[in-house]
């Protein structure tokens, strides 16, 4: 497996909540040759302190600032700029890794030769309790499959740099990590998950899955910017999504008791 960098982003903003067990995870990681760049989008709470404090005793976080908030697109921009690793991995300020997340899966991903791996991950609440649910996906992914639904958990995405490039991040509000997710598949045309639960995503009342609504705004968007789609076709493209979300991606969660 060697032991290669992995450079793991992290944007934040008003999560002094959850960020100090966010980045704990990271520390309790198996694999120990991981960088963190934290970008904060201007929070007005304790995030900053919080993560100032951390830093000074933990020399693998590099810690930058946005001085307005610009969203998480140009956050996850300015991070990617100060890489240094092999691997880029994803990571929200609020959701968790399990401890065998980065060992398991970097060594899925050289044992197969793949530039791009994600895994399955469990769901918890805002109180870090189970809600016995854990979302997989499909083994082989392809860009079609993708097109309708984004079934790449953005907790648990990495790429290879030597292979890819750094990707820039789109800089729309919402719905990057889709976009990101469609730009490596484009490029290698089917992506396959590590076969095993290696996260926990935190499920808040206000975050874009709790809003249907918003999930429809932003996903017209992306058919809008990203594949610069007329009105008419986005809104059969919609149609499409709306169908996977309803009776295909409820396949791929399943109840743990």
């Amino acid at each position: 497996m060697g032991n290669m960098l992995v450079s793991i982003i992290i944007p934040t903003f008003n999560s002094e909540k959850f960020i100090a067990e966010t980045l704990q995870s990271i520390q309790a990681q198996t694999y120990t040759n991981w960088e963190v760049i934290i970008v904060d989008d201007g929070s007005s709470d304790k995030t900053v302190s919080i993560i100032s404090k951390l830093s000074q005793f933990e020399e693998r976080i590099q810690f930058f600032q946005l001085e307005v908030n610009s969203g998480a697109g140009i956050a996850r921009n300015l991070a990617l700029n100060k890489v240094n690793g092999r691997y880029v991995a994803f990571l929200d300020s609020d959701d968790l890794w399990k401890p065998t997340k980065l060992e398991n899966q970097i060594k899925f991903m050289t044992h197969n030769d793949l530039p791009f791996t994600f895994s399955f991950y469990d769901c918890i609440d805002e109180e870090g309790r189970p809600l016995n649910k854990r979302v997989e996906a499909p083994r082989n992914l392809s860009y079609k499959q993708l097109f309708y639904c984004n079934y790449v958990g953005n907790l648990t995405g990495i790429y290879d740099v030597d292979y890819f490039g750094k990707i820039p991040i789109s800089a729309i509000r919402k719905r990057q990590d889709w976009i990101l997710w469609l730009t490596i598949l484009k490029k290698i045309k089917t992506g396959q998950p590590t076969p095993e639960s290696l996260a926990f995503y935190r499920v808040r009342q206000n975050s874009i899955s709790a809003s249907k609504l918003d999930l429809l705004k932003h996903n017209f968007t992306v058919y809008r910017t990203f594949h610069r789609l007329n009105v008419v076709v986005s809104l059969i493209c919609m149609i499409g999504f709306l169908f996977t979300q309803l009776i295909i991606k409820p396949k791929y969660i399943k109840r743990l008791n």
